[in-house]
């Protein structure tokens, strides 16, 4: 790798890692109460999925250790925004459900989001977003194959 590509790079991520920060600060402000952005995003991940997954399913899914994993649940649950119920096949195992209420947190959730990423994405322009989009989700995809 040239010098100037090494440049790039570095460029590149610096700026990813510093928008992801702020990304994060800004939705985690706005967020309801009692919900960290931990929870919003395996809520969402639940509603879209539109299926139970098990613990291990979702601490892969997010990248994360099955203790971290097993933590976040468990303050799902407390909160009532997940059922977490015995897999009937295995025992030993877990599924995870979105709950109606979980439902109702991650539609407050949004719709609290939402203006704060639409005033940045008005500030950018939605044109430069569509072009940058393609690159982000295949930079995501190259990143997930790498471990």
């Amino acid at each position: 790798m040239s010098e100037t590509s090494s440049n790039l790079a570095v460029s590149l991520f610096s700026e990813i890692l510093a928008v992801d920060q702020l990304a994060r600060a800004s939705v985690a402000r706005v967020l309801p109460k009692g919900m960290e952005l931990s929870h919003f995003s395996v809520l969402n991940h639940l509603a879209h999925a539109g299926a139970e997954r098990s613990p291990a399913q979702l601490a892969k899914t997010f990248h994360l250790t099955r203790g971290a994993m097993t933590n976040t649940l468990h303050k799902l649950e407390w909160a009532g925004w997940v059922h977490i119920r015995p897999d009937w096949d295995d025992a030993r195992r877990k599924m995870v459900a979105i709950s109606p209420s979980g439902h109702a947190a991650r539609e407050a959730a949004l719709a609290a989001i939402a203006p704060v990423i639409a005033e940045v994405v008005g500030k950018v322009g939605e044109d430069k977003v569509r072009i940058a989009l393609p690159v982000l989700r295949e930079m995501r995809l190259k990143l997930s194959q790498i471990e």
